[in-house]
């Protein structure tokens, strides 16, 4: 719930620079959710099969939200 409600906020902010920081928050939180699969794998709530899914998932929202940043960040540069 964590990574998109910080996706939105940002969203909301008025600057790129803003929402780009909403978005680094976004990937802590991902994180969080990464650590979370993990444990649940280690004490056996999932299969290694679901666990594996589920976390490829999780890297891929990582990865385009990196680029997204990216991308922000390189238009705030253009724009100074």
């Amino acid at each position: 719930m964590s990574v998109p409600c910080n996706i939105a906020e940002g969203c909301a902010r008025s600057t790129d620079a803003d929402f780009a920081r909403f978005l680094d928050i976004a990937i802590g939180s991902a994180s969080e959710v990464e650590a979370q699969l993990l444990l649940a794998r280690d004490l056996e709530y999932l299969k290694k099969t679901e666990s594996d899914e589920l976390l490829e998932q999780v890297m891929r929202v990582k990865r385009m939200l990196s680029k997204f940043i990216a991308t922000l960040r390189k238009k705030t540069v253009k724009s100074l």
